[in-house]
């Protein structure tokens, strides 16, 4: 109950926070750090507490991108049934993703769901009502008080998105559904022998990470006032979400938290002092050094540095 709370009282920070006279910079920052939050925690459900690694991201991200888009030309709809909409075509992708593919396992997942990506792009490349290869320039309806701008406006909606991902992300760790997931990383046939319904929890796993992942794609054409297949698809939220859950470390909620605000703000740092391609090196380094040095994650770290070491 406590946990609800302190979610509650966070999105009414954030509120608080887009109204007040904050550089306006701050806000364009932060919707992408959030953006991250809730991809790297979407991305742990199924691949930190399953085991089953998805290079798929961009392929949900892409279609809640595309959804809202579609609602928004087609019928004028506001954000918010965007977003629904986002969420609903991410789970029903994670859950034709999960029917085709979950009985692969290791590298053979991976490579489908990188496949995933490379079809839906090739799909919205060929589509012409949202623009085709070229892309689509959006022109954003009036705003409603009390915002002022669609960048504050936007990063309220992403952090209340970011506090609701982590909330059900922490229902499915401490449920039987997480037990069981957890069943199925360390063992699966043993799982299965325990009477685990395994591909169920995977399909279960599939379709909430995938609707997240559409969620948080869905205020994206918004934000940019643009969008195409080219960086809608683009694997670097890939590498963001994998990347942040192994920095924070994926046994647990908290861990795609850490790592995301980690790598998210150090990306946005480098991006305004020195450049934007330096991105990807900061994303290697970082990775290495926490799978060489930290396999645990942060989290790890710290749980290494609070337990007294037995001599």
């Amino acid at each position: 109950m406590k946990f609800w709370i302190i979610a509650a009282i966070l999105c009414a920070v954030a509120v608080l926070i887009g109204l007040s006279p904050v550089n306006e910079y701050f806000f364009f920052a932060a919707y992408v750090v959030l953006t991250a939050v809730t991809l790297a925690t979407a991305w742990n459900i199924l691949g930190g507490y399953a085991g089953y690694v998805n290079f798929g991201p961009p392929a949900f991200f892409g279609i809640g991108a595309y959804t809202a888009v579609v609602l928004f030309k087609w019928l004028g709809a506001p954000l918010v049934v965007q977003i629904a909409a986002g969420a609903l075509m991410g789970g029903l992708l994670g859950f034709g993703v999960g029917l085709l593919t979950l009985r692969l396992r290791g590298i053979f997942f991976a490579i489908a769901t990188v496949a995933v990506v490379f079809i839906m792009e090739t799909v919205m490349i060929n589509w012409r009502y949202v623009g085709g290869a070229t892309g689509l320039q959006l022109l954003r309806p009036p705003l409603t008080p009390p915002f002022d701008t669609y960048t504050r406006m936007l990063f309220v909606v992403m952090a209340v998105m970011a506090v609701g991902s982590v909330c059900i992300a922490r229902y499915v760790q401490d449920s039987w559904i997480g037990r069981g997931l957890r069943a199925i990383r360390d063992s699966e046939e043993a799982a299965e022998a325990s009477g685990v319904p395994t591909l169920k929890l995977k399909l279960f796993a599939c379709v909430i990470s995938g609707a997240l992942m559409g969620a948080a794609g869905a205020p994206m054409p918004m934000y940019l006032s643009f969008i195409e297949p080219a960086s809608t698809f683009n694997l670097s939220y890939t590498i963001s979400a994998l990347g942040s859950a192994i920095i924070g470390g994926m046994s647990h909620w908290g861990g795609p938290i850490l790592g995301a605000l980690l790598l998210s703000t150090l990306q946005q740092i480098v991006t305004v002092t020195i450049s934007g391609e330096v991105n990807v090196l900061i994303i290697g380094v970082l990775l290495v050094l926490f799978v060489v040095l930290a396999p645990e994650g942060i989290l790890g770290l710290f749980k290494r540095w609070l337990t007294p070491s037995s001599k």
